[in-house]
């Protein structure tokens, strides 16, 4: 007997979610390929050079509650270095910068009334304790909110907060999407931690991708990057056929897909009507996210939350506020997202422009700054970030395995009942794991395992 041939995978798209799903096949036993079309892995959580430093493209944090993202790193002995902080929360409203960072300066913030404030905690509080989320899905996200903080507080504080993340989308969002943003910030609260912690790996995601990198190489996973795909379809002798743009086509007995669902309905022509509906009908928000290093510190939070309608960005990220700044040079790092739909206008505005219109506010915001404290500027546009939580949205979710044999499709749409993050990710990848190997190729192909 010759040796037993080994079920061959591809995986289409680096990002955190492809490179959990390669590391497990591969651990499985699966021979694996790993296929991204940018330059280098990572997708979202990928690094660039800001200036003289090197950090993350957008901005990451992980939580104290954070397991599954943990437990990924202590495999890739990286967890023992996470750096924890306790950090601060600002908000920025009617042109004044409050700290929000505990119970007194909470009731002492100026533009809620005591009555408001009650319903506002109260609020917070009961979202962070339901866990029937599905009944959240059937209510829109502004109606639950005006239910139990009021029509004033959501006026003053959640609309402009959900127009500044969602836009228009607010009003088809459900209010599962607030459920999952306030749960994974109490996550830790709800097993005793008091204190909001927040950490980081020294280097970055830079560093935790090199090395999850490495541990794919050692599980004999061969990553591709800088291989964009034109077109994937079933093979007229079984197994699924990779078209690769100007770089031929490699052949496999079951591929997964990681890329958001409207670009993976255009790479599968041979996918069903109905399954195309559903993935093209997954509505998405993008960011336009740009990086600042500056000379000087900002104000020392975190994360400003801002309701003021003129300011061009949703928040102010004060990354170097969490990071110490001698990973920096010194000097600070700032992100200032802003989020839209993948179609809006904006991500054609040139990066002059944008620079100039995001640092007019920000000096605007911090007096103390000036065009000299701006060592870099740079603009990273992502048209299909976050899969929103529609009306009934699980209901409508594409399954992970589609009608062509051997074909899948796993992408952060299927995150359901929680925000998008590294965590989340991960945890994606472990949940899926089980479903696509229970689906067994119709036979193993005799084509050999490469890029032609």
């Amino acid at each position: 007997m010759g040796p037993v041939q080994r079920e061959s995978w591809g995986i289409i798209g680096g990002g955190v979610l492809g490179m959990t799903l390669a590391l497990r096949l591969a651990q499985q036993g699966k021979k694996v390929k790993l296929l991204e079309g940018a330059p280098n892995v990572g997708g979202l959580a990928s690094a660039w050079t800001l200036g003289d430093v090197v950090w993350d493209r957008h901005y990451h944090v992980t939580l104290l509650s954070d397991t599954v993202l943990r437990a990924l790193l202590e495999e890739l002995d990286l967890e023992r270095e996470i750096q924890w902080v306790e950090t601060r929360t600002g908000f920025y409203t009617d042109g004044k910068l409050y700290s929000m960072s505990n119970a007194i300066e909470f009731l002492r913030f100026p533009p809620l009334g005591l009555l408001s404030k009650a319903r506002l905690a109260a609020t917070i509080l009961y979202a962070s304790r339901i866990r029937d989320w599905k009944s959240l899905e059937r209510i829109p996200v502004a109606g639950w909110l005006e239910r139990w903080s009021g029509k004033k507080t959501v006026a003053k504080i959640w609309l402009p907060l959900l127009r500044a993340k969602l836009g228009d989308n607010y009003k088809i969002t459900s209010a599962a999407f607030i459920w999952t943003t306030i749960a994974r910030m109490y996550a830790a609260r709800r097993t005793g931690l008091k204190k909001e912690m927040f950490g980081y790996v020294r280097g970055g995601y830079a560093r935790i991708l090199e090395r999850f990198q490495q541990r794919l190489v050692r599980e004999n996973v061969e990553v591709r990057a800088g291989c964009p795909v034109e077109r994937i379809e079933a093979a007229d002798e079984g197994g699924i056929r990779v078209v690769l743009a100007q770089r031929g086509e490699a052949r496999f007995d079951q591929v997964v897909m990681t890329m958001a669902a409207p670009i993976a309905a255009q790479l599968c022509p041979g996918l069903s009507a109905e399954e195309k509906a559903r993935l093209t009908g997954v509505q998405y928000q993008g960011v336009l996210c740009a990086s600042v290093l500056l000379k000087k510190p900002l104000a020392g939070y975190y994360v400003t939350n801002i309701t003021d309608s003129w300011v061009p960005f949703t928040a102010v990220i004060e990354m170097s506020a969490l990071v110490d700044r001698q990973h920096f040079g010194g000097n600070s790092l700032v992100y200032l997202p802003k989020y839209l739909t993948p179609d809006d206008p904006t991500f054609s505005i040139s990066d002059e422009e944008i620079q100039r219109r995001f640092l007019d506010a920000l000096f605007r915001m911090y007096p103390h700054l000036s065009a000299e404290d701006v060592l870099a500027f740079r603009v990273s546009r992502v048209r299909y970030v976050v899969a929103l939580p529609t009306l009934g949205y699980s209901e409508r979710l594409p399954p992970m395995t589609t009608s062509v044999p051997g074909l899948h499709i796993v992408n952060s749409a299927h995150i359901v009942n929680g925000t998008l993050n590294v965590n989340e990710t991960v945890q994606l990848a472990e949940r899926a794991l089980p479903e696509l190997l229970q689906v067994k190729s119709a036979r193993l192909m005799q084509a050999p395992f490469s890029v032609s």
